[in-house]
């Protein structure tokens, strides 16, 4: 067997790994002790050299197979389904698509993450309200997805022990954009989820990891070949991150709108991504004949209320107290009675008439809500910023400001829905 010096070297002069080359690697990361600096320093020849698709892909399955893979029952596990996302501002899906899938029969075991770079986490938001507890065991997942049909959960300590190496050690050493990286982390913990089918919220644009089409799209195909040659059905939509997803960032903020969606009283470029991922994993499981049909469906169970009622068992099951889930989903809730609130708003103002014509998402990220298309007044607010400590400085609020762009309106200003899906890849065999 290689060393790692070896493989450093190897990977260095731009060699292609053998699958006993990988598996060398990933012992390597997960045995005590290990060497943090030649990790750090083969992240950066893989970064700098990449990796051939058979690479990639013994990559992900040594990741998947250094931790305990999940297991289900035979009578539903044909039904197990996940998505995930590769960063959004804004981006709430998750906590409406789990709790409607699950409403349409299906079993959502997400293993979601914490907040990285500008783009928040489905965790840190989760943990915005009272009580609910992200980190549950293998034995806690099995019981809460098979009783409720859904849960959003960290990472536990025995799946994909690997990736939590891998991935902290990328962040430090600027290594987080590699393709073959990226999709290691992600198929891996979706492989060890033992899933029937995945599909992949692939962004693309100004406040995306990738800012083509063309680059999201070379890291979908990989991520769908990947995850099929694993053993999952998986698909990916490729969506637009130019400004932000609904109206709302933010960890308390992105709750109370993924409520108000779950009410029936979303808005609309949420419901699209919601309906549309939804539509395709009802689809790859066979409960629908098409992605058209799946889609209604799942659009039926979040304004019939069927998801709503999903969200507040799973609230509970993960340790919310009964009667704080009750009040969150009650029709008419004073959300910062149970949510906390921050301590200071501010609101900014538009500085001239005319139509709003863009957001800048990623200026906005962590802080801002979006405003939709429509008619904007000079000195009328267009944006409410809650915060703590620091203090919103001068320059702070100047950035904000440019995010907003605003024309004259010259009467052929139209109307249009988000339309903001521009492709969905489907595994070959549907």
């Amino acid at each position: 067997m290689s060393s790692m010096q070896d493989l450093i070297r190897k990977k260095r002069d731009g060699g292609q790994f053998s699958h006993e080359d990988i598996k060398a690697l990933i012992q390597a990361v997960t045995s005590e002790p290990r060497q943090d600096c030649q990790i750090g320093a083969m992240l950066m020849a893989i970064w700098m050299k990449g990796m051939v698709v058979t690479e990639t892909q013994s990559l992900t399955k040594e990741m998947m197979l250094s931790g305990e893979v999940l297991s289900w029952p035979e009578e539903w596990r044909k039904l197990v389904v996940d998505k995930h996302s590769t960063g959004g501002v804004g981006d709430k899906v998750s906590l409406v698509l789990a709790p409607a899938l699950a409403a349409c029969g299906c079993k959502v075991p997400m293993i979601s993450g914490r907040g990285l770079a500008h783009t928040g986490g489905t965790l840190d938001k989760l943990e915005s309200i009272p009580g609910y507890k992200v980190q549950q065991s293998r034995e806690q997942i099995l019981n809460i997805v098979g009783s409720v049909g859904c849960c959003i959960v960290g990472q536990t300590e025995t799946l994909v022990p690997a990736d939590r190496v891998l991935y902290a050690l990328r962040d430090v050493t600027s290594t987080v954009d590699s393709v073959p990286l990226i999709t290691g982390s992600i198929i891996s913990k979706k492989g060890a989820e033992s899933l029937s089918a995945l599909v992949l919220d692939v962004k693309f644009g100004r406040a995306a990891l990738y800012k083509d089409l063309d680059g999201a799209k070379e890291l979908a195909k990989l991520m769908v070949d990947t995850g099929n040659g694993l053993g999952i059905k998986t698909a990916a939509a490729l969506s637009r991150m130019d400004g932000t997803i609904g109206r709302c960032v933010g960890n308390s903020l992105e709750v109370i709108e993924s409520l108000e969606t779950l009410k029936g009283k979303g808005p609309d470029d949420l419901m699209e991504l919601v309906m549309s991922l939804g539509g395709v994993l009802l689809m790859m499981v066979g409960l629908v004949p098409d992605q058209s049909e799946g889609s209604k469906r799942i659009s039926e169970a979040v304004n019939g209320g069927a998801a709503l009622k999903k969200f507040q068992e799973m609230m509970e099951a993960q340790g919310v107290a009964k009667e704080t889930a009750r009040a969150l989903c009650s029709a008419h809730c004073d959300y910062f009675s149970v949510l906390r609130k921050s301590e200071f708003q501010q609101e900014l103002t538009a500085p001239t008439d005319g139509v709003v014509a863009d957001i800048d998402g990623m200026a906005l990220a962590e802080v801002l809500h979006k405003l939709l298309r429509g008619a904007s007044f000079a000195g009328s607010p267009w944006v409410r910023i809650h915060y703590e400590t620091p203090p919103l400085t001068p320059d702070l609020t100047s950035r904000l400001q440019s995010a907003l762009k605003v024309q004259k309106d010259d009467g052929t200003q139209t109307q249009h829905g988000p339309k903001l899906v521009a492709e969905v890849l489907l595994p070959d065999q549907l």
